[in-house]
This record gives structure tokens, C-alpha cells and sequence, in this order.
């Protein structure tokens, strides 16, 4: 029996099977430890097998291979890993310049890890409607530094009608993973896509000026007006992930303009599809996984603290930052980490303004993620 995994409650799941039914399900415990290094070997977006005993009890069996998944390093040293989703065709990832401030860090890393996996990502630099002329200012650089990249930026509002009916236009279609610092509005958006308060918004602390969580479980909502849990061709779904925080990690903005390189319109490393080998499964190149109609799904998740790498090796790195990759490639060396070697050509773009500094010191802090204080 096949079906799609639509809510995580640690212990259990809730799966929509291909004949539409809901059912409770658990995972046996020699599957858990069958070389699964995560903190949850099933994640919401999973399609799964499972098995019905007589006593009514549903067992998942198999977790059917993933077109892609968003990873992070977990700050639980015995597991490795946690998977925020898995099958996605794209990623919104909100963020503030203030109410709360996102790190850029959290920014660099988070599209590193999806570059890995080649998921797109959407930038949307939501409360614009509170912002100062300063801070405004600041949106625009950001939206300047990651557009010459090539990432599509939005400066939005989830309170503003005309910029929730851009964010709808770009989930046609798609499965949507929405992803964020705690605090940066996404409660906000995902009620204002439901037009009714679907799930709880969170107080921002005044003393940290940083959000509070209130998601407990992740699950899988259908939208309005989205024909629910159907099978299986095209779809059109959004996650909204555990929110991320960096504690003590500065925003930097490089006051000189960002390189951009108009023969290299995608900054798609050639290195093969990044792998890793202590998660559950690896990725499956077949275009599989879908549903029709294009229902429009969120999956909202709890807040984690930090976005660690997984098992990325240093020589791989670069290759998952766009504008450092395409310099690289001018290096003396070729196996240049970038930090002090002869005839660097990243380090000299960083000097003559041609790759902006945030982006440049994200990039050393993840080549330090394999010291374990480092992601947390």
C-alpha cells in the first residue's frame, strides 16, 4: 500500500493513501536504525509503503526514493541529521532585514544546502511595511546582491493582498517548501493564503526582538479552493519549514557592487547531484511523486536553531556558492579552499568588490562546519 506522508508527530505519522484514506502509522524499530543517521528517517513530502497488521496498527515499510530533500546538520551529535522536506520543486525562503534580523549566514547557507540538491529558491524580504527608509535601503541591497546571482527576490508584505496574490502566482504547479527565521511572518502569510487563521502567529520577543515558535508537529494542509490528497501527475504544494536562528551571527552587506557574470546565466555547479551517504535514501532522478489538478499543499513544521551542512567536503563547497564557483574556476589551483593560497582568484574578487564579503565569510563558515561547535 502507497501513500504520501502529511503529518509528523515523532513517534508516528499520518499517511493519505493512493485511495484517499488517512491513516496512523509507526515506524518498526529495525527500520529506524537500518543506517538511517536522522533525527526523523520519515519526513513530511515522503511516499512511503506500508503494511496493515490485524490488530489495526499500520507499519511504513519502505520510503520510496526522493527527488530531492532540504537537509540540516541537527545540534543532536548521535543523529547527523534532520530533513525539513523531502520532494520538493522549489523553496520560498522568507526573510527580515529587522523584526527579526536574518542573518545573511543563515541566508548563504540555507541556498548552499538547496544548490546541493539543485532546488530553486525564491528570496522574499517580507514586513516591508515596517520598515524604516534605512531599512528599506537595506532590502534593496539585499535584493541587488541575490538577483545578480541570479536567485529571484521579492520585497513583499504578508499583510498586503496584491503581494500574497504574487506569492500564489509562484506556487502554481509546484511543491513549495516555505522556509524562515522564527518570527519573519510565515504564520502570517500561510493564514493570509487560507484566509483564515490556520495555524497560530508568534510573538516576537521584545528583548531579542526574535520570534517565539508555536508549531509543535509538522503537517501537510491542503489550501482552498486545491483538490486534496489526489494522484499522481502535477502538483502544487507549499512547506513551510522549521524556522532557523543564528545566534550571534552578524548580517553583512558589501558596500560595493556585486559581480555579476552575464555568460553564466544559471551558476550551476557541474558536479554531480550532491549525495549523502548517511541519509535514508538517496535522490531519485525520475520525475515521480506527483499529484494533479495542482492542489496547492503547506507543511507547517516547528523551529530549529541552526543550519549546519551535511557531510559537504570542503573541496565541494565553493561549488555550491554561485558566484564563488564561476571565480574558482580562475584559481591557480585547482583544489583552492579560498582562504590563503597563491593566485587565489575568489580571494581577489573579494577584494576588488567583486564578491560581497556576507557572501564570501558564509562560505569560511561552512567550511568550519566540520568542527562540531560550529552549527549549533
Amino acid at each position: 500500500m502507497r501513500g504520501l506522508v502529511i503529518k509528523s508527530l515523532g513517534s508516528s505519522y499520518v499517511v493519505v493513501t493512493e485511495q484517499g484514506a488517512t491513516l496512523d502509522c509507526h515506524v518498526k524499530g529495525n527500520f529506524r536504525i537500518r543506517g538511517i543517521r536522522t533525527t526523523n528517517p520519515v519526513a513530511v513530502g515522503d511516499w512511503v509503503q506500508m503494511e496493515s497488521q490485524g490488530d489495526g496498527i499500520n507499519w511504513i515499510t519502505e520510503i520510496e526514493p526522493r527527488r530531492n530533500y532540504i537537509i540540516r546538520r541537527s545540534t543532536n551529535l548521535s543523529k547527523q541529521a534532520h530533513i525539513l522536506a523531502a520532494n520538493v520543486d522549489q523553496v520560498l525562503l522568507m526573510i527580515t532585514v529587522n523584526h527579526p534580523v536574518t542573518a545573511l549566514t543563515f541566508v548563504d547557507r540555507f541556498l548552499a544546502t538547496a544548490e546541493a540538491y539543485r532546488v530553486p529558491v525564491t528570496l522574499l524580504i517580507n514586513k516591508t511595511d515596517l520598515y524604516s527608509a534605512d531599512e528599506l535601503q537595506t532590502a534593496d541591497e539585499w535584493q541587488r546582491l541575490y538577483t545578480q546571482l541570479d536567485y529571484p527576490v521579492l520585497q513583499v508584505s504578508a499583510k498586503n493582498p496584491d503581494h500574497i496574490n504574487q506569492v500564489r502566482a509562484l506556487l502554481a504547479g509546484k511543491v513549495t517548501l516555505l522556509s524562515g527565521n522564527s518570527g519573519v511572518g510565515k504564520s502570517t502569510l500561510l493564514n493570509a493564503l487560507f484566509g483564515e487563521e490556520k495555524t497560530r502567529t508568534g510573538l516576537i520577543s521584545s528583548s531579542h526582538d526574535k520570534g517565539m515558535h508555536t508549531t509543535t508537529f509538522s503537517e501537510m494542509y491542503a489550501l482552498p479552493d486545491s483538490p486534496t490528497h489526489r494522484f499522481p501527475d502535477s502538483s502544487s504544494y507549499i512547506s513551510d519549514s522549521p524556522t532557523h536562528r543564528f545566534p550571534d551571527s552578524p548580517s553583512y552587506i558589501s558596500d560595493s557592487p556585486t559581480h555579476r557574470f552575464p555568460d553564466s546565466p544559471s551558476y550551476i555547479s557541474d558536479s554531480p547531484t550532491r549525495r549523502f551517504p548517511d541519509t535514508p535514501s538517496y535522490i531519485s532522478d525520475s520525475p515521480t511523486h506527483r499529484f494533479p489538478d495542482s492542489p496547492t499543499y503547506i507543511i507547517d513544521t516547528p523551529g530549529v536553531k541552526g543550519f549546519g551542512s551535511v557531510e559537504m567536503d570542503k573541496y565541494e563547497v565553493s561549488h555550491y556558492f554561485r558566484d564563488l564557483f564561476q571565480i574558482g574556476r580562475e584559481c591557480r589551483y585547482d583544489d583552492c579552499l579560498h582562504i590563503n593560497e597563491p593566485g587565489c582568484a575568489v580571494i581577489r574578487a573579494v577584494e576588488q568588490g567583486q564578491i560581497a564579503l556576507s557572501r564570501y565569510e558564509s562560505y569560511i563558515s561552512l567550511l568550519g562546519d566540520s568542527e562540531e561547535s560550529k552549527y549549533r
